[in-house]
């Protein structure tokens, strides 16, 4: 019996909210002030006397209220005092300029504020029990960049925007110019845990070591989940580097012809071909029974040709021999399928970072920029999390 469970996390939840009343409870979760005395000017107040907290506030109410562009929040901040106030700026003067908050950005980015924030962040939401890591999905998003095209050998030079093709869900194939926004996301939250941009061209497999290093520096993590994109040697040998298996389904375009005797996804044969029947594992060993002991197949000999025993002849693959081939669980398991679908958490990640929020709207260039923005982005998915937990312990109370 399948039990559909309520996620712990529904980004949803905080939307349905109205504004004026959104903003104090996910403001509610956040502690700018250490974040804020790094963006101070040598004068204690800047030199034009907005207060950096509320700036740094309204840079992530920004997301969160779909404004992508410094001029849209700019204007806001003019003409909605309530909003102005809730961001914690002053009322008896102008309002930030565009260019104010433009400067407030470039610093955050120069002294990786937004980073800090958004690690200090997941591991809040691990100890507030949010996030668990012990299942993360990987995957990549494109991103539009707001830069001017160029050819692909000029991009390439300058380590920004590039040209990158991806296929979508029906295998067609989509191109654009601009980055990848690579995501390792908490399987049980939804909540990203680790992020990288890349230019477009660059290869998801390439990223998958990275970010199943940096994950397992922040999480007990025992299992990731990668599409077929990320099928390649090095992605599985990172994985068992960490004590972790990696759940990827062979890409056939990376397959060459199996051993004798062993199917394309690690399944030993019979002595008559017939594919033998998974049966648990035992430490770094697959174990598997003859089918026809099992019931799968009639076998026109039966047992005997293989095994005197009744229990029926029994192979034990060593797992370490191809860590592509052989995973732990096996392949072709309903726990390896299992643990397969979860990846789709990363795919409801990226939608919300994408659809609800400003990810795919940028306004800034340079990658630098254009990580900062991301980082921005998902600190929103992190702190509403932290906000919507503290308000349903205020409302149990």
């Amino acid at each position: 019996m399948y039990i559909l469970q309520e996620s712990l996390f529904s980004f949803e939840e905080l939307q349905k909210i109205e504004s004026k009343e959104r903003l104090p409870i996910f403001f509610s979760a956040l502690d700018l002030r250490p974040y804020a005395r790094q963006l101070r000017n040598p004068s204690p107040r800047g030199a034009d006397g907005h207060c950096r907290q509320g700036i740094l506030r309204a840079l992530l109410a920004a997301p969160l209220e779909n404004m992508d562009t410094f001029t849209a929040l700019a204007r806001r901040l003019e003409f909605d005092l309530r909003f102005r106030y809730q961001c914690g700026l002053r009322l008896d003067i102008p309002a930030p300029s565009i260019s104010t908050l433009s400067r407030v950005f470039a610093e955050l980015t120069h002294k990786s504020l937004a980073k800090q924030l958004f690690e200090d962040l997941v591991a809040q939401c691990q100890e507030a029990g949010i996030i668990d890591g012990t299942h993360v999905a990987i995957d990549s998003a494109a991103i539009h960049a707001y830069e001017k095209k160029e050819p692909k050998r000029k991009s390439e030079l300058t380590g920004n925007a590039n040209w990158g093709v991806k296929l979508d869900t029906f295998g067609n194939k989509v191109k654009w110019f601009g980055y990848k926004l690579h995501l390792a996301v908490d399987t049980k939250s939804e909540l990203p845990i680790t992020l990288k941009v890349t230019p477009a061209h660059v290869n998801d497999g390439d990223e998958g070591p990275t970010l199943i290093k940096q994950s397992v520096d922040r999480c007990k993590t025992r299992f990731f989940m990668l599409d077929a994109g990320y099928d390649q040697m090095k992605n599985y040998e990172a994985a068992r580097n960490v004590k972790a298996q990696a759940i990827i389904p062979m890409n056939p375009r990376n397959e060459k012809e199996p051993p004798a005797g062993i199917t394309a996804k690690g399944t030993p044969c019979c002595s008559m071909g017939f594919p033998m029947t998974y049966w648990g594992q035992e430490k770094e060993r697959l174990k598997f029974r003859c089918p026809h002991a099992t019931g799968k197949v009639e076998c026109p000999l039966g047992m005997a040709a293989c095994s005197t025993s009744n229990y029926g002849m029994v192979v034990k693959v060593d797992t370490q021999q191809d860590l592509r081939r052989y995973a732990m669980p096996h392949r072709e398991s309903r726990g390896w399928k299992g643990l397969y679908n979860k990846r789709t958490s990363v795919e409801r990640c990226n939608s919300r970072m994408k659809t609800y929020l400003t990810a795919d709207q940028l306004h800034v260039w340079g990658i630098q920029k254009v990580t900062t923005h991301q980082y921005l982005n998902a600190i929103v998915l992190l702190a509403s999390a932290l906000a919507i937990a503290k308000q349903r312990v205020q409302n149990a109370a």
